[in-house]
């Protein structure tokens, strides 16, 4: 997983509430358990015309223009920008999958799902949760100015617009920590080797016939 630390990134304005998972990914792309490829069919149903298949060339499908990832102002956002309640729905993981495939890092919205908010940490995106006014601000600065950015410090938990507005985030210290490094779960796990090793030779030993 890659370590999250600072950003300054292209922001995406998606004005719906109650996004979910279906929309974020639909379930017709869930056969893989990759975590990668993804992207080019996340928020499929919004983004084309036709209805989408795994195995499509997405570069010869028809693309809704009118959808805000489609618009070129907005083409290699790593910050999405959304309402409240997104992530809801079903509790598959390919949908932060699909997000950090398409190029986002970042999530900023009122409020999310539960389950989509912890498996964003997991995947290595940061799901930021901000008052809703301050997204409504956010929403409208991001819609008047063309190439719109914030700088996402992790460390610091702000977000600085080029305004100068500072907004403070919380985030839980595990997981910042989590994606300070880069640890996933299995990352975590493999920082303690040497523990592992240490009690499957004691028990081994202990009690040989469960080996034999």
């Amino acid at each position: 997983m890659r370590k999250f630390e600072l950003l300054d990134g292209l922001v995406a304005p998606l004005d719906r509430a109650n996004v979910d998972t279906d929309a974020i990914i639909p379930k017709q792309f869930l056969k893989s358990i990759k975590r990668s490829g993804f992207g080019p069919n996340a928020f499929d149903e919004w983004r084309y015309l036709d209805h989408g298949e795994p195995g499509m060339d997405n570069s010869k499908r028809p693309l809704n223009k009118e959808f805000v990832l489609n618009q070129p102002r907005y083409q290699g956002a790593q910050i999405l920008l959304a309402r409240e309640n997104f992530g809801c729905g079903s509790s598959r993981e390919h949908a932060p999958w699909a997000l950090e495939d398409y190029g986002f890092r970042v999530i900023i919205a009122p409020s999310f799902a539960d389950i989509f908010f912890n498996n964003c940490f997991k995947n290595g995106l940061l799901p930021i949760k901000l008052d809703a006014a301050k997204v409504d601000a956010l929403f409208k600065d991001v819609e008047a100015n063309v190439g719109y950015k914030l700088k996402v410090d992790l460390q610091q938990q702000t977000i600085a617009a080029p305004g100068g507005s500072v907004y403070k985030f919380e985030v839980d210290a595990f997981r910042k920590h989590c994606l300070l490094n880069g640890l996933d779960d299995i990352g975590l796990t493999l920082q303690h080797v040497a523990e592992i090793k240490a009690f499957e030779a004691k028990h081994r030993a202990a009690q040989p016939w469960l080996f034999a």
